[in-house]
């Protein structure tokens, strides 16, 4: 079932800790999953997600944890794997089977690399317009903006610009668990390298409805969501958005 129109959820979220579990899902995957349950008549069946795991290498354990946190849930998740090579003979047609294509972290840098081999970049932009629910956290909310910083090359963060761009600027992403993204935006912005950039703390979300945010959510308590944008002065200042409980 489509949402009520293309639709992205770039967060530093999605996961919360559990008793049992290396992981559970939280308000912010229900979130999405609501999002993608806007149009047409419900069903009975479970909502379905597809793990995108590309910045990550494809890890099997990875893959695991994220099955036994959908189980939990009461959500059906499987995965699209493109290393060695796809584990789907037609991709296109595999995640338009999904209600959420959620996208892990990694290096974003190899993902972009490895989606523009396998044509990803123009599947997603289809299944975007087409009402499938486009979501991730830290690389998985990078890679659907223009650029932003990432640790994609090294220790040192560096300058991402490559990114899909589906959504206009820049992200940053982790920002209160990540001290040393802040400065670099900040250095990157007032020099226009980069664009505004939006930016999310642990717990928190950007919901875009085609490329304009419409709301900021957060799943935990105090995650802040700010703008980043170049001043009059020529150097950046940064403004707090207004943030949404996820409960």
């Amino acid at each position: 079932m489509p949402a009520s129109a293309p639709t992205i959820l770039a967060t530093s979220a999605g996961y919360l800790p559990h008793a049992r579990l290396r992981f559970g899902f939280g308000p912010m995957m229900a979130f999405a999953l609501e999002l993608a349950r806007e149009q047409g008549p419900r069903t009975d069946r479970p909502p379905r997600i597809c793990n995108i795991g590309t910045a990550s290498g494809d890890d099997k354990g990875f893959q695991r944890d994220m099955e036994e946190a959908a189980r939990e849930a009461g959500y059906v998740l499987h995965h699209l794997s493109l290393f060695p090579q796809p584990n789907v003979e037609d991709i296109e047609d595999y995640l338009r089977g999904f209600d959420v294509l959620w996208v892990n972290g990694g290096s974003v840098v190899n993902l972009l690399a490895v989606w523009r081999a396998h044509g990803l970049p123009e599947i997603l932009r289809r299944l975007w317009q087409d009402g499938v629910v486009l979501a991730g956290i830290s690389a998985g909310s990078l890679c659907w903006f223009e650029g932003g910083v990432t640790d994609s090359f090294g220790p040192e963060l560096r300058p991402v610009r490559d990114g899909l761009g589906f959504l206009p600027g820049a992200n940053g992403v982790h920002m209160d668990s990540e001290q040393r993204r802040r400065p670099l935006l900040y250095e990157l912005v007032a020099a226009g390298t980069l664009g505004s950039a939006l930016c999310t703390d642990d717990g928190s979300g950007l919901l875009f409805r085609g490329t304009e945010l419409v709301e900021a959510v957060a799943e935990v308590d105090g995650a802040r969501v700010t703008r980043i944008e170049r001043g009059a002065d020529g150097g950046a200042m940064e403004t707090d958005l207004p943030v949404r409980r996820l409960r």
